[in-house]
């Protein structure tokens, strides 16, 4: 595994450092690359994507594991770099590199709901080579703070085939993850993730652990994703993402006034339907409280509201059973 040493003749060897608007803070703790990489549950033959592999160390250690990597690289001497040592390290073990390792030099969103088709693609196109019908992977990564929330929300809601994240983040996002309901961090992020996932934190990281260092404090996470007997449908999912998002617009207003002003554009009941139906979680719900008092699974029912039976949780939890 690279050191800290190494990185930088790496760099300096190229008239290259690293760029602070693309984010571009180098986990160098071996210790937590390690258990970042161990909390994945990535074994060999596993696919794995990483965003943000940097000069490529966290890339090496999931390699001589054995998993089957697609990296994700914006900046373009760095993802030459990494391309190139990844490429000289499987043939030198014996590897044809185009079977174990894919790099994309690409932003890893073409948008803030969806990933860039370039990266989709050639994570298809790896799954495929391994004979995997499923398109099952993983997402280990030390990403970029910038990307971290969008990149997140894509693949919860949009990628049933990403079955965990192990990553570092900054340690606010990781708190709005975990956040309950009434607290200062509690938002759209923290309801998603914790109807679709299991949410974990594993580590908070000192500066210390990245070159440079960063001006804030980031963790470790992971989430993993719950069998589809506990969690709502994707479609179900994605609209409550919407809902969601649409009531905290103005988190501290009364949540009856900020309901009655998107409830036509997200296909909603009036707030008196909505909270007058039999054996609802949001029966009686008072139009006076505010958004960040709901629980996760309430933000579901309204989400629900919008759709057909087949949305319906308690109806969902009636046919499994």
């Amino acid at each position: 595994m690279q050191t800290l040493s190494e990185i930088r003749e790496l760099l300096e060897a190229r008239g290259l450092s690293p760029k602070r608007s693309l984010g571009q803070n180098f986990l160098v703790d071996h210790q937590h690359i390690r258990a970042l990489v161990d909390a994945s549950g990535g074994k060999a033959g596993d696919l794995v994507l990483e965003v943000g592999p940097g000069t490529g160390t966290m890339t090496e250690e999931l390699l001589d594991r054995g998993c089957r990597v697609v990296a994700c690289e914006l900046d373009d001497q760095l993802s030459r770099l990494v391309d190139s040592r990844m490429t000289e390290r499987l043939r030198h073990a014996g590897f044809d590199p185009a079977s174990r390792f894919r790099l994309v030099h690409a932003d890893c969103l073409q948008s803030k709901r969806a990933l860039n088709p370039s990266l989709d693609a050639a994570m298809r196109e790896m799954s495929a080579a391994m004979g995997s019908n499923s398109g099952e992977f993983h997402l280990v990564a030390n990403l970029p703070y910038g990307a971290a929330t969008p990149l997140l929300l894509v693949l919860i809601c949009d990628h049933p085939a990403c079955r965990s994240m192990s990553v570092t983040v900054q340690k606010e996002l990781a708190d709005r993850l975990l956040a309950v309901p009434g607290s200062r961090d509690y938002g759209p992020i923290g309801v998603v993730a914790q109807l679709a996932c299991d949410v974990e934190r594993l580590a908070v990281l000192p500066g210390g652990c990245f070159w440079p260092p960063p001006d804030v404090t980031s963790a470790m996470i992971r989430l993993v994703r719950k069998p589809a007997s506990g969690a709502p449908s994707f479609a179900l999912l994605q609209r409550t993402s919407r809902v969601a998002e649409a009531l905290f617009q103005q988190r501290r207003k009364q949540i009856g006034a900020v309901y009655r002003q998107c409830r036509e554009s997200l296909g909603l009941p009036t707030w008196e339907e909505l909270t007058a139906r039999s054996g609802s979680l949001l029966l009686g719900l008072s139009p006076t409280c505010r958004a960040e008092q709901l629980t996760p699974e309430q933000f579901q029912e309204i989400a629900a509201s919008a759709g057909g039976e087949e949305d319906n949780p308690a109806t969902e939890a009636a046919v499994r059973d």
